[in-house]
């Protein structure tokens, strides 16, 4: 067990490092990546009600999203507006990987922002599964943080969330 510590000298000297018999914290342990027989890396992405299924592996830059009918269609047909395809590009441009990876994906819930939120949030902990040298990039980035924020739900005597029925004074 741990010696107490009396003084403030004393713990200027642990805090120094100067102490011999200080408890020597161990070096964190370096990740190891994380990948299947077929080499690639899986992950979960969600945001709002979508939930993305992301399978990374290196390849030409491929992004293939499965669509409602079982099909894979590339990320530019299933997104067509351009703000969509950015965000989906965004992990690959932080990590600095543009054109190493090829992605397939599986969306289901929600609509093309939340789904294109999901995807981007499922290939940005793939990649750092798959490279653990990636994950500083990726986390000052923000991209590894679920967007927790969902539609607040309606409440009884409400019009919607929060919005009232038109108040009538007579």
């Amino acid at each position: 067990m741990a010696e107490q510590i009396h003084s403030l000298e004393e713990l200027a000297a642990v805090a120094s490092g100067t102490v011999a018999d200080a408890p020597v914290e161990a070096a964190a342990a370096p990740r190891e990546p994380v990948r299947d027989a077929l080499n690639r890396a899986y992950a979960t992405g969600k945001r709002k009600d979508a939930v993305a299924r992301v399978w990374v592996k290196p390849g030409s830059g491929r992004v293939l999203i499965r669509n409602n009918k079982g099909d894979y269609v590339d990320y530019t047909e299933y997104f067509a507006r351009p703000v969509l395809q950015m965000i989906l590009r965004q992990p690959f441009q932080v990590a600095g990987v543009q054109g190493q990876f090829d992605v397939m994906a599986t969306v289901k819930g929600g609509g093309l922002s939340g789904q294109a939120g999901a995807v981007k949030h499922g290939i940005s902990r793939a990649l750092q599964l798959w490279d653990p040298e990636l994950r500083p990039a990726l986390k000052a980035a923000g991209f590894l943080t679920r967007d927790s924020r969902v539609v607040e739900r309606k409440k009884y005597g409400k019009a919607k969330a929060r919005k009232s029925f038109q108040f009538s004074k007579r």
